[in-house]
């Protein structure tokens, strides 16, 4: 076989892997949305037929033999950049696919598409005694992982390197203490002010109203609506499926509007991520962003540092009275500002404020190091997540459901996602003063409500290299220096003290 064959065969071996996760991602989004509860257990039965199938091709000895000669190209300096990078890729996912035999894979989707649809239930029921089996399984089928790709090393640090490379317990606890330090005492000097009277954040915006304010919010962050769709979950969530394909969700609180706001406006940005990859990556295995809190540096940019920012809040303000006027029409800018960063704990991660949401990732970050420790048991779980929950945040949970059934994450596996969120938003922070040294006025694009001097930062920066770049090599170029939590402490103490009038 010529080289040029090899070429075009690798490429055809990816478009077909990533048309398969097309269909994965179809289901798994009807799953989330429309489909009917009793059809649970066939879409498992579905999902885990493809997730064999995928994982059959990626590691058939066919693939593995075109990847080696491919290798052999490529150290002969005779492939094109694009094709090397997509191989360097390819071969790292396919190492570590044939880590994991297919019948444990086809296992893996099964169970965590069954988890999700029990944790649906388990939630909305405070029934965590229903829910706990599948975690213990997953639990133990993900130190099987870990043990099978890399016995060397300890389980929950490979778990973690899956979600962000490079990234281990040591690095996110030297993290962790350092927004500690900062948030811990900024919460403690807040506490004792009264809330400000804000009546308008309890007030009733119908469905369909607040619908369209999520759709005029992702054209104001700058989405090519034509290739996104929008619907309404128990927990939100975004995923770019395939060119020209991505999906937004939402969770709609008819009393609770800016809830709906700060979610969209995070999921948008991991959707407008996807969308802007390089047009050339589609279909390969470069497509879509390159780790997760590379992803959630870009959500948590949308939602915080432009979202929530005073100079973003006349823009807001606008869509708002526009979709709402009986609500907005007589609030201001500045409070509206007041009542996007309202800093106090509360039980629920995803309505925390900026300041305190670090407190609640800790807690998981917490709960997930004991279990893969051998500290905690599954069973332990609810106990620990009520004394986290008092030590970090001094509240009580009265029950599982604003507990440890609050999110859906380790019902789909994810351990080891967690501290990507907190991650993602430090990310962030650094980008900011990359921007600004590069004379991008931030806040001069969030007050217009014209994003395009940041979208053009992000993309040529971030979004336009998919999964071409990992996270260290992203951030250095970028920022022209490696990650430094520095930045987001900084950027925390500096808007809450003024908010505040520390």
């Amino acid at each position: 076989m010529s080289e040029t064959s090899r070429i075009d065969a690798f490429k055809q071996l990816q478009r077909t892997l990533q048309q398969k996760y097309y269909l994965m991602s179809v289901l798994e989004f009807d799953g989330e949305t429309v489909a009917p509860e009793n059809g649970a257990a066939a879409r498992a039965e579905a999902m885990g037929a493809l997730a064999g199938e995928m994982h059959e091709l990626t590691t058939s000895d066919a693939s593995v033999r075109l990847v080696a000669e491919l290798e052999a190209d490529a150290a002969a300096g005779t492939l094109d950049a694009q094709t090397a990078t997509e191989l360097h890729v390819f071969s790292r996912d396919q190492r570590e696919a044939r880590a994991i035999p297919t019948e444990e894979e086809i296992a893996w989707s099964k169970l965590t598409s069954e988890a999700n649809a029990v944790w649906h239930h388990a939630k909305l029921a405070d029934d965590w005694a229903s829910f706990e089996p599948y975690v213990e399984r997953i639990v133990d089928a993900c130190r099987r992982r870990a043990e099978a790709l890399d016995p060397a090393r300890d389980a929950y640090d490979v778990l973690l390197d899956q979600y962000e490379r490079g990234m281990d317990t040591a690095a996110y606890d030297a993290f962790f203490a350092q927004v500690k330090e900062t948030v811990v005492p900024l919460v403690r000097e807040i506490a004792p002010q009264p809330a400000p009277d804000l009546p308008f954040r309890s007030a009733r915006v119908d469905r369909a109203a607040q619908l369209a304010i999520a759709r005029d919010l992702l054209e104001l962050e700058g989405l090519v609506m034509d290739g996104c769709a929008v619907a309404e979950v128990e927990h939100p969530f975004s995923d770019g499926f395939a060119p020209g394909d991505v999906r937004v969700t939402t969770h709609i609180y008819e009393t609770d509007a800016l809830s709906n706001v700060f979610s969209i406006l995070h999921e948008g940005g991991h959707a407008i991520y996807e969308q802007n990859v390089d047009p050339a990556y589609a279909w390969t295995c470069l497509d879509g962003g390159t780790s997760m809190g590379i992803h959630e540096s870009q959500s948590r940019f949308f939602e915080n540092i432009v979202g929530r920012s005073r100079a973003f809040a006349e823009p807001l303000l606008a869509v708002l009275r526009k979709h709402a006027p009986e609500v907005y029409s007589s609030v201001s800018a500045d409070d509206l500002y007041r009542a996007a960063n309202l800093a106090h704990p509360q039980l629920i991660r995803m309505e925390a404020d900026e300041l305190t949401y670090p407190l609640h990732i800790m807690i998981r970050y917490d709960i997930e190091r004991a279990l893969f420790a051998g500290e905690a048991r599954v069973a332990d779980i609810p106990t620990l997540w009520r004394e986290l929950t008092r030590r970090y945040l001094g509240l009580d949970v009265p029950n599982d459901t604003l507990g440890c059934l609050q999110d859906t994450h380790w019902s789909g596996g994810s351990f080891g996602y967690f501290p990507s969120y907190a991650l993602g938003s430090a990310y962030g922070a650094q980008y900011v003063d990359a921007m600004e040294r590069a004379g991008i006025d931030v806040d001069g694009a969030s007050a217009s409500g014209d994003l395009a001097p940041v979208r053009d930062w992000l993309r040529d920066r971030i979004w336009r290299w998919g999964r071409g770049k990992d996270a260290p090599e992203l951030i250095a170029g970028a920022c022209g220096a490696p990650f430094d939590a520095t930045y987001y402490c900084d950027y925390l103490v500096k808007k809450f003290s003024a908010l505040y009038n520390l």
